[in-house]
């Protein structure tokens, strides 16, 4: 599985573009070509999953890009690691256990490189921050994916330093009872993207690995 790791540190990529090429990449998995593991940094772009109520629509000119991954609306920009696995599942296809495994990485990334004690919350996807003493919880990465044809597309993005303010003008992913934090807030040091990308796709890599179909070996002749 190839990494791109698309102008990290360097350029903000608009959504549309990344998503032309999630897109063309994932046309040729599906032919049986290589897979490919995208980590990026967009410009500041509201997504909206296939799910999304009109009500969960902010006001105003912000753009709002309607996708065909699951989910409802949230924000993508700057100060936020975005990863799209492009990868072909096992049959019989699980896609509760590839979230699941997305999940995992991330929780996983958070404890062992920042002591984050990051978990999953019942019926909500995505990685949380328990609230405390009656405080909410609040979300630190945000899962929306999509498979077609056995070949995963969209994924995950993690709040690493964004102006968290960000979200203010939607309700993110539809749950109005939440709120969201990053590792930067957590930490009380800033985390950059990178560093963020640096870990997390090591654990990735490893809890996709049971996940994904193995290539087909030719025959042998004779």
């Amino acid at each position: 599985m190839r990494t791109y790791r698309w102008d990290l540190g360097t350029r903000l990529v608009p959504y549309r573009e990344a998503w032309a090429h999630q897109r063309r990449v994932h046309a040729g998995v599906v032919a049986g070509q290589g897979e490919e593991l995208v980590l990026v940094e967009h410009e500041s772009v509201y997504t909206a999953g296939r799910r999304t109520a009109s009500w969960d629509r902010p006001g105003g000119d912000l753009e709002v890009v309607d996708v065909d991954r699951g989910g409802r609306i949230t924000w993508h920009g700057p100060g936020q690691l975005v990863v799209y696995p492009i990868v072909r599942l096992r049959e019989p296809v699980d896609v509760i256990a590839y979230v699941r495994a997305l999940e995992q990485a991330v929780i996983d990334a958070l404890e062992q490189q920042w002591g984050i004690r990051a978990t999953r919350v019942e019926g909500r996807s995505g990685v949380w921050l328990p609230g405390a003493r009656g405080e909410q919880d609040r979300k630190l990465a945000a899962v929306g994916v999509r498979v077609a044809k056995g070949v995963t597309m969209h994924g995950v993005a993690l709040n690493a330093c964004p102006d968290l303010g960000s979200f203010s003008a939607i309700v993110p992913c539809g749950i109005s009872d939440a709120g969201v934090t990053s590792i930067s807030e957590l930490t009380g040091a800033h985390v950059s993207v990178s560093a963020c990308a640096d870990v997390l796709e090591l654990h990735l890599r490893d809890r996709l690995a049971p996940l994904r179909s193995q290539p087909r070996l030719p025959h042998p002749i004779g």
